[in-house]
């Protein structure tokens, strides 16, 4: 199966994964405990390389990675630009 990039990346999520990560203080290790506590098997190394946008991630990683942040996934797909607008 061909995996498609754009601009340059596998995923346009993984930034707002490490943000929203960030800002809960979760490490790497404990997001993936708690994906793998949902049924999602995922390593640190591989939260790394989507975060990176270095790996595809899957709808249903998707689903549960918004679930376990307690976000909507809406804000997983959200640009700079849109943040912005919603500070002002």
């Amino acid at each position: 199966m061909k995996i498609y990039e754009y601009e340059g990346k596998k995923n346009i999520c993984g930034e707002n994964i490490r943000r929203i990560r960030g800002e809960k203080k979760l490490s790497q290790a404990k997001l993936s405990q708690m994906l793998q506590l949902e049924g999602i098997v995922i390593d640190r190394y591989s939260i790394c390389r989507m975060e990176k946008g270095e790996r595809f991630i899957a709808d249903y990683e998707l689903y549960k990675i918004a679930r376990v942040l307690e976000v909507p996934m809406e804000d997983l797909f959200r640009e700079d630009s849109e943040e912005d607008c919603a500070k002002a």
